[in-house]
């Protein structure tokens, strides 16, 4: 008996030990493959390049506004793929005459770099200071995060006055995603990078859209809501009974997003006229 004990403790200290030293290639699943704009399929897009506040070089994808007071929509994706995996994502918003920010990632897309919290949110702060550089104003800037990417979004609305946030299977933090997958691992102590939306999104003051799908399978829903339920107003969540986690677009995820915009004066030219 004590043998078996002692057998089963070691097991679990060696899955522990393996998960706690390779817990960064667990969050972030990047594809490094180089692609293009046209390849994607969203030739009105074109390369840019920037340079992070440690010394990183970055490529991002850039379709400008094709008015001036036209608003930009800023992506920031997921844990998996590259940026070239979310231009059909953000063909809607092209379409309806929004700038588009496709932000690539360190370690992402052929981008330099390997992935952390703290490198992915000087990524995005390097992409919103290219775009202000650029003339872009605040007021008119939307950022959109998708899963991993609402961490990043929701820490750079607490920094800076934006137009409005909209965020699509957000989380409270990394830290609750990976407890409810691994409820017998101790990730809350050990867990490195965080994402602590929980805490950041009482700082933002930008006009808030929260999107989830009730059937989401690796964002628990709770997670979702508990965000909502902390954020200021104004703010706004819409649930999808039949939708999980990776397809909240077709089940008009994108026609709430505009809707939203709209009320907000933050349309594009189509809602305009």
């Amino acid at each position: 008996m004590v043998q078996l004990f002692i057998s089963v403790v070691g097991a679990y200290a060696v899955i522990a030990g393996l998960m706690f030293a390779l817990q960064r290639k667990l969050i972030y699943l990047p594809d490094r493959t180089r692609s293009s704009p046209a390849t994607a399929g969203v030739p009105e897009m074109a390369p840019i390049a920037y340079e992070t506040a440690d010394g990183l070089g970055l490529t991002s994808w850039l379709a400008t506004p094709p008015v001036s007071e036209a608003p930009l929509l800023v992506y920031f994706h997921g844990n998996a793929g590259n940026i070239a995996d979310r231009a059909e994502k953000v063909r809607p918003f092209l379409d309806a005459g929004f700038g588009v920010l496709l932000a690539g990632y360190r370690g992402y897309g052929g981008n330099p770099g390997r992935p952390s919290e703290a490198g992915l949110l000087n990524d995005g702060r390097a992409a919103l200071d290219h775009l202000a550089e650029a003339g872009i104003a605040p007021h008119r800037t939307i950022l959109y995060g998708e899963s991993l990417g609402s961490g990043v979004a929701v820490a750079l609305a607490a920094e800076r006055r934006l137009g409005a946030l909209v965020l699509e299977a957000p989380f409270t933090s990394i830290v609750d995603v990976a407890a409810s997958a691994y409820p017998w691992l101790p990730v809350r102590l050990a867990m490195i990078d965080r994402f602590n939306s929980l805490a950041r999104i009482k700082s933002v003051r930008a006009p808030k859209l929260i999107l989830h799908g009730e059937l989401d399978r690796t964002v628990p829903v709770r997670l979702g809501r508990r965000l909502l339920d902390h954020a200021k107003d104004p703010k706004q969540g819409k649930f999808f009974a039949v939708a999980g986690h990776a397809d909240l677009h077709d089940h008009g995820a994108v026609e709430e997003i505009l809707l939203f915009l709209e009320a907000e004066g933050l349309g594009g030219l189509a809602d305009r006229g």
